[in-house]
């Protein structure tokens, strides 16, 4: 299994997936260990509109954990295969881990920061 995270030069979940400095890309044993990680350079911008959802599911990616998130983003992370969790915060390796053991669920908040950018919000911002 892979799980992509959005994540700051401090390996901190960003608050915004389009904003994001670099997606750290984590492998996960059958026994649910952290077996391998890498580090890809995001292209800012619109997560939307990027090609990163093409790119991690080549790489075998199956679940984002997420902080923040517009829906349009989600729509083509899940055409691509990818499961998206939203409201994750804190270290990307601990975030992981708790992803790992059940601990994490997803927020069920898109970010509507982002539709306001596309002229389709409400104009308020990401609960995190």
């Amino acid at each position: 299994m892979k799980i992509a995270i959005p994540v700051t030069r401090g390996n901190q979940v960003d608050d915004h997936f389009g904003h994001c400095e670099f997606y750290g890309v984590y492998t996960i044993s059958e026994k649910n260990e952290i077996v391998d990680v890498q580090f890809l350079k995001s292209e800012q911008g619109c997560g939307c509109k990027s090609n990163i959802a093409g790119v991690l599911s080549e790489q075998g990616v199956t679940t984002m954990l997420a902080g923040g998130i517009g829906g349009g983003a989600i729509n083509v992370l899940n055409q691509w295969g990818i499961q998206v969790i939203r409201g994750c915060s804190g270290n990307a390796a601990d975030l992981v881990k708790q992803f790992i053991e059940g601990r994490i669920s997803d927020s069920g908040e898109s970010c509507s920061l982002h539709q306001e950018h596309h002229g389709q919000g409400n104009g308020q911002q990401c609960n995190h």
